[in-house]
């Protein structure tokens, strides 16, 4: 599983930040009571959601692509990102390509216009946590609510009330909890198949040929749109996009 290792100066602004509004919220939270609904116990509040607005959605990872065997889905994580965010927006426009952006929560807070850019364009929106902690596999039941939950709340209020509909566990740290809270909330819990390992900005020219070696492990793709200078993975995406096209290959959003 990808750890994400070329962001850690930038993830540990983040989870710093982060920590603070996971301790304003713990308690106060009516998203993070839903927990409770998952695990056994009572839930403390009601959910801010409109009654019978969230259908559960299947448990295990997905990796498939709704465009069948000749699908691919790209998706997006860490961001949004006021600078590489609309540069890759423009580039899936350019191609026609709709794609899956995994959000974490504080990135999302902090840029509601670019979140309301990717939903305007027609691109699907994913929980990626609110600190992005690659060790959440580790920790308790609590802090893997706060961290999912707080995060869709983030999401879908500067979306203007679009709701993630994936989740994507930071460096692939899913539990058996974290999933089954996801799908509780209509999240389907989604893997990839291709790590591009951009993040460690092997050149454009190393992107492209991950992506060209190890396609016929599945139609995911996994970027990055954010947690540094993401210029590689702007321009390996311009020449991916067509090369994909060119081999007979559509592009879809991940089976829910």
């Amino acid at each position: 599983m990808a750890q994400h290792g070329g962001g850690r100066g930038w993830y540990g602004k983040v989870v710093g930040a982060a920590l603070g509004v996971t301790v304003l919220a713990a308690g106060a939270s009516a998203w993070s009571a839903q927990a409770g609904a998952v695990d056994g116990s009572s839930p403390r509040a009601e959910s801010s959601a409109t009654p019978g607005s969230v259908k559960p959605v299947s448990v295990t990872i997905a990796h498939a692509s709704d465009k069948g065997a000749r699908g691919v889905n790209i998706t997006i994580d860490d961001g949004p990102d006021p600078v590489w965010t609309p540069q890759m927006l423009d580039v899936l426009r350019e191609y026609g390509v709709k794609a899956t952006f995994c959000m974490v929560g504080t990135q999302a807070q902090a840029h509601p216009d670019l979140v309301k850019q990717v939903v305007a364009a027609g691109h699907r929106l994913c929980d990626h946590s609110v600190a992005h902690d690659t060790a959440m596999d580790t920790k308790t039941q609590a802090y893997q609510s706060q961290q999912i939950l707080d995060a869709e709340r983030m999401i879908t209020e500067a979306s203007g009330g679009v709701r993630p509909m994936y989740y994507r566990a930071p460096g692939g740290a899913f539990t058996p909890y974290s999933r089954k809270l996801a799908a509780s909330r209509g999240m389907r819990p989604l893997g990839w198949n291709v790590d591009t390992k951009d993040f460690e900005r092997p050149g454009a020219d190393a992107i492209v040929a991950t992506v060209q070696r190890e396609l016929p492990n599945g139609p995911t793709l996994l970027f990055h749109d954010a947690g540094g200078d993401r210029s590689q993975t702007v321009e390996a995406l311009r020449r991916v996009l067509p090369w994909l096209k060119s081999q007979g290959y559509s592009f879809g959003f991940p089976v829910r």
